[in-house]
């Protein structure tokens, strides 16, 4: 039998693995809650996190060890956070065979290679299956390595006693979450599931409605495993049985720069008794001293990508990445260098766990629970092709039955009937002559030079529409601004400026999104000497101290009327709700991206209807592709892809049809 403690574990600890045995500690009733466990040496934890283990908790086992039954002090580990981590010291030389042998049976399990198992598995070593069976009786090698197989499995079936725990806790009260803030009920069903989760050795993702509080039941999360810190004492005492009052592992959150000081607000807010430090900036830390006297350590994707060689030295009990959709292609270096985490815990925050394609499902789900959905050319043929092409309800059953317990995804509608209403509409801005005369213009010298194919097809046609769309914009924006100035140049320009004059005269705040930085420092000039109020513009230059400024001055009663926003630096995670209006003046051109943007405005905290303004130019290709994407916004995903990339394919009569102005159209 094993008692569990709480796990202290000195992360990173310098220590020889040499005297480290492990043996599988079956569960008779739950095989979810085997645990494998690190014994042997006056440390063991530390051993095991030398090793690159996952922090575990510390246990008293009895094991039979050279024919006695003994009371020995170790860590148990769940299989699935640990199995990854032990495939890479298999051929170490300085474990003993007991552990070598876990970890060769944790790579032929990772690989999918069962056939191999029978073979490993007789190189077993009596201290690698020495759990207490029956009186006088150890768990065999067989049975003991078929359990580890089965607590590995559960989440493949359906109707294990893991997944159907996972389904409850969605709907369970987790009891007294220390947060600084009064949780609605979905909330806390969150939190109880994220939990559950971390206790079971399942990694999850958080897919809420964009605005519903991931970040708040994450910190309930690292709120709940971090536990009461030791005190320090002005007269210590000896340590009570020889344990270390050590500090827990910390855990880490990656999450885009834009959010970097984000995160750092919101656990200063909800959860003010855990320690951040942000590791992020030139003076960062070069050492894990810093990060390891932290609860929490912040972090960003691009940071996490440079430092991943320290960051990987430490052991996190938590990991969470935050807009998960940054590693939606699996191939990327800052997909690998995330996946290469060392965590208990693992946990994905995402608004939209699928902008575009399957495939982008499966890269997090790679990250949280590996294996889980095969590889990727196995969930293609099997799931992605048959449902994005085939349109085959039966795979898509079954993707969903295997993702349902670990995928929790709740709907504004569903969960937060009272949050006030979001009214959408397009505005649809004529040309003035000089507009159409460079539209027209820029058409034609296209196709009088060709466009050429293949590649070289490609990015001739996106130069095109990245011209058009800056004509449709503002002339200045693409043959720059000349003598005369900005108004009366651009009917949208024009239009806008009439529609946030009427915004600041209400007394109201508008959030305006461009994806073009020109046009947003534009635009900010121009505002503001218009409407007679600051319009600053948050963008990817800034560093991260002037973004907070921002934000934390926008949401301010006296603050400015008006934020404009970069779309790439600030359409994500913002908690923005102090204004009512928002405003896409250039389009994305991808329903998930314009959302996640909205959705700054449009969360919980927001007490006001929220007017959304889709702002495209008569006769163009905006007023097109937008009309392309209303008619097809259920499947918009598989038809248009990412961004503007699908029209590339277009030959040039398709190219033509979507592009050329339409006279009657109409313009200034």
């Amino acid at each position: 039998m094993a008692k569990w403690l709480v796990c202290r574990e000195p992360v990173g600890a310098s220590l020889p693995p040499s005297d480290l045995h492990a043996t599988f500690l079956p569960d008779h009733a739950a095989p979810s809650d085997g645990r494998l466990l690190f014994y042997g040496g006056d440390r063991p934890e530390a051993a095991a996190a030398e090793l690159g283990l996952p922090p575990g908790d510390l246990v008293e086992a009895e094991l039979y060890l050279d024919g006695e039954l003994r009371l020995v002090e170790g860590v148990a580990l769940p299989v699935r956070p640990v199995v990854a981590n032990l495939t890479r010291i298999a051929s170490r030389p300085d474990i003993t065979e007991s552990v070598a042998v876990w970890a060769r049976i944790a790579n032929a399990v990772d690989d999918d290679k069962f056939d191999d198992l029978d073979r490993i598995t007789a190189e077993l070593p009596a201290e690698g299956h020495s759990a207490v069976h029956s009186e006088d009786h150890v768990w065999t090698k067989q049975a003991a390595v078929g359990a580890f197989v089965e607590s590995f499995t559960e989440l493949l079936r359906s109707d294990s006693g893991l997944n159907l725990r996972l389904i409850t806790a969605q709907h369970t009260d987790p009891g007294d979450v220390r947060v600084n803030a009064d949780l609605r009920r979905y909330q806390s069903h969150g939190i109880a599931w994220l939990e559950a989760a971390a206790e079971g050795g399942a990694g999850v993702i958080l897919a809420d409605d964009m605005g519903l509080g991931k970040t708040l039941q994450s910190i309930g999360l690292l709120v709940r495993r971090t536990g009461a810190r030791p005190q320090p004492s002005l007269d210590p005492q000896p340590e009570p049985d020889g344990v270390s009052l050590r500090q827990f592992a910390p855990h880490l959150v990656v999450c885009p720069t834009s959010l970097v000081g984000n995160w750092q607000r919101e656990v200063g807010r909800f959860a003010p008794q855990l320690r951040v430090h942000l590791h992020h900036g030139p003076q960062r830390a070069k050492h894990a001293g810093p990060l390891m006297e932290a609860d929490i350590v912040v972090t960003s994707y691009s940071i996490a990508l440079r430092d991943i060689k320290l960051l990987r030295s430490i052991s996190f009990d938590t990991v969470v990445i935050d807009e998960a959709q940054a590693i939606k292609n699996h191939r990327s270096r800052t997909a690998g260098a995330v996946r290469d985490l060392t965590g208990r815990v693992r946990v994905a925050l995402t608004g939209t766990p699928v902008e575009n394609h399957l495939a982008e499902l499966w890269s997090i789900s790679e990250f949280v629970n590996p294996g889980l959905l095969g590889t990727q050319a196995d969930f293609k043929r099997r799931f992605a092709d048959p449902i994005e092409i085939g349109r085959d309800p039966v795979a898509a059953a079954l993707l969903r039955a295997r993702i349902d317990p670990v995928v929790l995804r709740r709907l504004k509608e569903e969960v937060a009937a009272d949050l006030p209403p979001k009214i959408e509409g397009t505005v649809v801005c004529t040309m003035t002559d000089e507009q159409a005369g460079l539209y027209k213009e820029a058409i034609s010298e296209a196709f009088d030079e060709g466009l050429g194919d293949g590649i070289t097809r490609r990015g001739r046609v996106l130069k095109l529409l990245t011209k058009l769309k800056q004509i449709c914009n503002h002339p200045a924006q693409a043959v720059g601004v000349g003598d005369g100035g900005l108004a009366e140049r651009s009917g949208k320009l024009d239009r806008v400026t009439e529609m946030l004059g009427e915004v600041v005269d209400e007394g109201a705040k508008a959030l305006v999104f461009t994806q073009y930085r020109q046009m947003g420092e534009l635009l900010s000039k121009h505002l503001a000497a218009e409407t007679g109020t600051a319009a600053p513009f948050l963008h990817g230059g800034l560093d991260q101290h002037a973004r907070d400024n921002l934000v934390d001055d926008f949401q301010t009663i006296e603050g400015p009327a008006i934020l404009l926003i970069s779309l790439r630096a600030g359409g994500t995670g913002l908690n923005l709700t102090g204004a009512s209006h928002v405003v896409h003046y250039d389009r994305w051109w991808n329903p998930a991206v314009e959302d996640q943007a909205t959705d700054r405005a449009h969360r919980i905290g927001q007490t006001q209807t929220v007017h959304v303004h889709k702002l495209v130019t008569a006769g163009t290709l905006e007023e097109r592709v937008d009309e392309l994407l209303n008619r097809k916004r259920a499947i918009a995903d598989a038809v248009v892809g990412n961004g503007e990339d699908w029209l590339g394919e277009l030959d040039d009569t398709q190219l033509r049809k979507l592009i050329e102005l339409d006279e009657d159209g109409g313009h200034l």
